[in-house]
Order: structure tokens, then C-alpha cells, then sequence
């Protein structure tokens, strides 16, 4: 959107004229935002069109600012294939990296943690979507690290309820707890 601004801009119009003719209230989510500034000048666009503004984490900056972020968006998601890439500098494209794009990685857990719990202190959600969260023992993991929301493929969901159906939140805590003190993923995978 920097390089074309007008874009971003054509974009929410359309969206909200969408919502509009609805009468849905939609959220919107801006991608690849690094800064606090950025993700407020994509806040003041969406909520002068009446849309509400979120933001897609992405990259570590933003991770790491999410309490920041919170401060003029109103929830996070969090995409687990882009952000592993940039958190291990791995190439998704080259297949030799696999492991390193691993969703059971600490440092990727880690900052899924510390979004969770930027959103918990800022009483907003904060999800995860992609393959970490069709993962029904990773999903356990994740919600006892505080997401709120979950998002996948329609064919994960039943496998994805039937295994957090069967643990209570403070399992999932205490899971999350054990996994994020794992060396690594096959470890934290194993703790699960």
C-alpha cells in the first residue's frame, strides 16, 4: 500500500459500500504492518469508512509491539506459514527448510504467546489461522496460550472440537506451559 496508496484506499471503499448494502459490519485486516504508526494510520483509514480495523501478524516487529498495535486496532491474527518464514528467515519456497518452518518451533510459540497475552491485557481477540490451528494437539497448545479465536479448513474442524472438547482450559495452560519449555519442535511436539 505504501508504493500505492490508492489501492488501499479503493480497497476499503469497496468493502465498505459492500457493508453497506449488507448491513454487515465487517473486519478488516491489514497485512505485512511493522509499526505501531502503521498500524494506526490503517485504524483511522478503516474506522472513518465504519469498518473495524485489525491487524495480520506477520512479521517479529509487529509480534513484538502487539501491545502497542492493540492500541489502535481492535484484534490481531496471526498467520502461522508467513510468520514462520520471517521468524526463521526460511525460505517457504525451498523444501529442504521444512523443519525450519516447523509450527512447533519455540521462538514461533513464543511469540504467539506474547500476542495472547497482549490481547488478553487489552481485553481484544488475538487468533491464529493456518495449519497451526488445524492441528488439534497444536490447538490445545494455543488456546492454553490465550488465542481466542481459531481459523481452518472446514475438514479440520471436527478433529479440532473433538480434541479441545476433551480438556479443560487449565489442561491446556498447563500444556502450553510444558511445550514452551521444550528445546525444540520435535520436543515440544512430543510434550503434547
Amino acid at each position: 500500500a505504501e508504493n500505492n496508496p490508492g489501492l488501499l484506499h479503493h480497497q476499503l471503499d469497496a468493502i465498505a459500500a459492500a457493508a453497506e448494502k449488507s448491513g454487515n459490519q465487517p473486519w478488516v485486516m491489514a497485512p505485512m504492518i511493522a509499526t505501531a504508526q502503521e498500524a494506526e494510520s490503517f485504524a483511522a483509514q478503516a474506522r472513518s469508512r465504519g469498518l473495524t480495523p485489525g491487524v495480520m501478524i506477520e512479521v517479529p516487529a509487529a509480534a513484538l509491539l502487539a501491545e502497542r498495535i492493540l492500541e489502535h486496532v481492535d484484534f490481531l491474527s496471526l498467520r502461522t506459514n508467513a510468520r514462520g518464514q520471517y521468524v526463521i528467515a526460511a525460505d517457504r519456497q525451498d523444501g529442504r527448510l521444512a523443519d525450519l518452518l516447523d509450527p512447533w518451533q519455540p521462538a514461533l510459540l513464543d511469540l504467539v504467546a506474547a500476542c495472547a497475552r497482549a490481547g488478553r491485557e487489552a481485553g481484544k481477540p488475538v487468533g491464529v489461522c493456518g495449519e497451526a490451528a488445524a492441528d488439534p494437539r497444536l490447538a490445545a497448545v494455543l488456546v492454553g496460550l490465550g488465542v481466542s479465536t481459531l481459523s481452518m479448513a472446514a475438514a479440520a474442524v471436527p478433529e479440532v472440537w473433538a480434541g479441545l472438547a476433551g480438556r479443560s482450559r487449565a489442561e491446556c495452560e498447563e500444556l502450553a506451559a510444558s511445550v514452551l519449555s521444550a528445546t525444540g519442535p520435535d520436543e515440544a511436539r512430543a510434550r503434547a
